[in-house]
């Protein structure tokens, strides 16, 4: 297998959690292990494919664990992996940014924040 090459280390960043859901998940994550149809239910946009297919890469990184239940019917949670907990404070720092973001063109970032557990806790 041929090693990989960066021309700078975010890209490496940016493979893993990447793209326009990736960190959304991660958040919702750092809050606490979530089974599928919770994570969908806090993401109303994103469509269940993407879901699934994000969460296998998430997986396949090593950034999240999946853990499946031997019950009927089946339960599977995914939580952030140990690895996976190091990306804390990187996303702390993506959403205080994007929080000064949202006030900074909008003015009320109330007014264009939806209500969610995550955007409570930036009162």
């Amino acid at each position: 297998m041929q090693k990989k090459k960066y021309n700078i280390s975010v890209e490496a960043t940016l493979e893993v959690m990447g793209g326009k859901w990736k960190c959304v998940i991660l958040c919702h994550l750092t809050h606490g292990k979530k089974r599928t149809s919770e994570l969908k239910r806090l993401m109303p946009n994103i469509t269940q494919k993407m879901l699934t297919q994000q969460l296998r890469e998430l997986e396949q990184d090593g950034v999240i664990n999946r853990i499946v239940y031997n019950q009927v019917p089946p339960k599977v949670e995914y939580e952030l992996s140990e690895y996976g907990q190091s990306l804390e404070s990187i996303l702390s720092a993506l959403c205080t940014w994007g929080e000064n973001h949202i006030t900074r063109v909008y003015g009320d970032k109330f007014s264009v924040l939806e209500e969610s557990v995550l955007n409570d806790q930036l009162k």
